[in-house]
């Protein structure tokens, strides 16, 4: 039996627990964007009865350019962040990169994120596992879904049994991601929840050269197969207009397109025996 996470009276991860859902636009883009989107996707979750995460980040540190829109960082990002948690009364998610950005991230975060390819820097993964908060740690496209277990000592040493892992595909050659779907029992296996990154997965890291493609028509497949695994969450990056999403626009979901999937995912989790 994985343990479950909770994060709120309606939010509770794993434990044999409805699927959660993990969402918002890859980056915040503006306050009152990123408010409208939160609202969208409110109201959605709201209607069907879904948990619901809104994720956005401060700063995208790791871009293929250097010219690339990184957000507003550390202090705005989470001035905004922290007034959409208090109107909509949702928890937040976000990711650090920097152990001295813990701390601060952890006074207004719910979960705080370990982004894919720091997942193995120890002090970044105790100093967030240190601020009491859930810790939502990306496997790296580089790591086989047994080496989690490297990372679920880190947390335990630390003294934080609030664990999320996150499968978001391996590396198969230049440029390309594929996802694995034995990886999601294996670090299942580990005792915590796991969530699928559902927009990540499809994403061609640096494909377009001086940024990263994506192949977002294979968003809703990818999910459908997670949920059907038995994943405890998804993740998925969503944008009113991908076309002009600051960051990693080729890999996002349409809003428009959410509530369609949503509905899909919630009846394949109904059959679904996570215990398998």
């Amino acid at each position: 039996m994985v343990r479950p996470v909770k994060i709120n009276d309606k939010v509770v991860f794993g434990g044999n627990k409805p699927l959660v859902l993990i969402a918002g636009p890859c980056v915040i883009e503006s306050p009152s964007g990123t408010l409208k989107i939160a609202e969208a996707i409110k109201k959605i979750t709201s209607k069907l009865k879904i948990p619901f995460v809104f994720k956005a980040s401060f700063d995208k540190a790791n871009r293929t350019s250097i010219n690339s829109f990184r957000g507003p960082g550390l202090y705005e990002g989470l001035k905004v962040l922290s007034q959409i948690k208090t109107k909509l009364g949702v928890p937040i998610l976000s990711d650090v990169h920097d152990v001295t950005q813990a701390q601060m991230a952890g006074e207004i975060l719910d979960i705080i994120q370990i982004p894919a390819f720091l997942c193995r820097q120890t002090d970044l993964i105790i100093a967030a596992a240190k601020t009491g908060k859930t810790v939502n740690v990306k496997k790296g496209q580089f790591m086989a879904p047994w080496d989690i277990n490297g990372i679920v000592k880190k947390m335990q040493e630390a003294g934080n049994h609030n664990l999320l892992l996150t499968e978001r595909g391996v590396s198969f050659g230049y440029n390309n991601l594929v996802s694995d779907f034995r990886s999601l029992p294996i670090m299942r296996a580990s005792g915590y929840p796991v969530v699928f990154d559902a927009t990540h997965s499809v994403q061609k890291p640096g494909g377009l050269g001086t940024s990263s493609g994506g192949e977002s028509q294979y968003i809703p497949l990818l999910a459908r197969c997670a949920v059907a695994a038995g994943v405890d969450a998804i993740f998925l990056e969503t944008h009113p207009n991908p076309s002009k999403a600051l960051s990693d626009g080729p890999n996002n979901l349409p809003l428009k397109n959410l509530e369609k999937l949503l509905k899909e995912l919630i009846a394949i989790d109904r059959i679904t025996d996570k215990n398998a």
